[in-house]
């Protein structure tokens, strides 16, 4: 499984952006995606994650602005941030699972910034 992250830029604080993973290669049955981000100097850390049927689980400093959904028969993963703080600037990483294994994207950069 190849996944593509795009969407990244730019954005003034108080902006919104809406990242995509699209995956590709060979996939039958993708369970659990999420995204995962790792600003300057800091540990990569986890954002959100989405099952297959669409439960959501949230990092709580970021519930109520970011917001995760997938598209299974496009096999693409999303992220609508809004509200965007300075703190928000990271490389954004998503993920894939699929028959126990871990796959990763090459990650977007989003810098939020005036």
């Amino acid at each position: 499984v190849q996944l593509q992250a795009s969407g990244g830029g730019l954005v003034q604080p108080g902006g919104s952006l809406r990242l995509s993973c699209a995956a590709s290669g060979t996939i039958f049955s993708i369970s659990t995606m999420g995204w995962y981000r790792q600003a300057p100097g800091k540990q990569r850390e986890w954002v959100a994650t989405i099952s297959r049927s669409g439960i959501t689980n949230y990092a709580a400093s970021l519930k109520g602005r970011f917001t995760i959904s997938r598209d299974n028969a496009k096999n693409t993963l999303y992220l609508q941030m809004n509200a965007l703080e300075p703190e928000d600037t990271a490389v954004y990483y998503c993920t894939a699972s699929q028959v126990a294994t871990q796959y990763w994207g090459q990650g977007t950069q989003v810098t939020v910034s005036s």
